[in-house]
């Protein structure tokens, strides 16, 4: 915390949450557009070992095994210059082994999400993860791990799971509550909805921005009166 560090007093901070998501255009989908052939879990991040992929990856073989009509997504691409990437190789290798449907990089955001049953952000940590908040603004059941950033956009059983960062196998079996529970998914999605309309549509999000510079300039002024 701020305050804690001493850098500011506590009635000097303000908090905005991100940048904001266009809660327009990301929506709900219609009930006639849901992925109906099955039940499909879509993780959408650049491919980094830092953001569960290999967890997530692990989750689809447990419940693949199982439950074939499962399709586990991967929607991103490596990052070559960063240390934590997930080879190209990698990535291909599970797609020709049938546990995953790896998109590459994907544009239309909106039209991924309206094909989910779950989203899934396994992350070791994040600052405001933009992809759940997008998911959470489409209705999507979120599930995700019980780490800083993450925890922003998720409250347990709420408007989404929590599970243990780095634990494949508490992600299959949430992913595994939400296929078996069609009600508990769709209340969490439609409680994520209603956050995303709360804390994050980004007119809320420009507005509290706004609302600080007009305090800074105020206070200066004043301070110059």
């Amino acid at each position: 915390m701020l305050s804690n560090a001493g850098v500011a007093a506590p009635d000097m901070i303000r908090l905005v949450r991100g940048s904001g998501v266009d809660c327009a255009r990301f929506l709900p989908p219609a009930p006639d557009a849901a992925n109906r052939t099955g039940f499909r879990v879509v993780l959408a991040s650049r491919l980094l070992w830092d953001k569960g992929v290999g967890e997530f990856v692990e989750a689809a073989r447990k419940i693949k095994a199982d439950d074939a009509a499962v399709e586990f997504v991967l929607a991103g691409a490596p990052d070559p210059g960063n240390p934590a990437s997930v080879d190209e190789a990698a990535a291909r290798a599970w797609q020709a082994e049938g546990l995953v449907t790896w998109l590459g990089h994907v544009d239309d955001m909106p039209a991924l999400f309206a094909q989910a049953d779950v989203v899934a952000l396994p992350s070791y940590r994040e600052g405001l993860p933009k992809s759940l908040i997008e998911a959470a603004a489409c209705a999507r059941p979120l599930v995700t791990t019980d780490v800083e950033g993450c925890r922003e956009v998720v409250t347990h059983e709420i408007d989404g799971l929590l599970v243990p960062a780095r634990d494949p196998l508490a992600l299959a079996a949430a992913i595994a509550r939400l296929r078996a529970d069609p009600a508990l998914a769709r209340r969490l999605g439609e409680a994520a909805r209603a956050k995303a309309l709360t804390d994050f549509d980004e007119r809320i999000v420009i507005a509290k921005t706004l609302a600080v510079y007009d305090e800074l300039e105020t206070g200066r002024r004043r301070a110059g009166a």
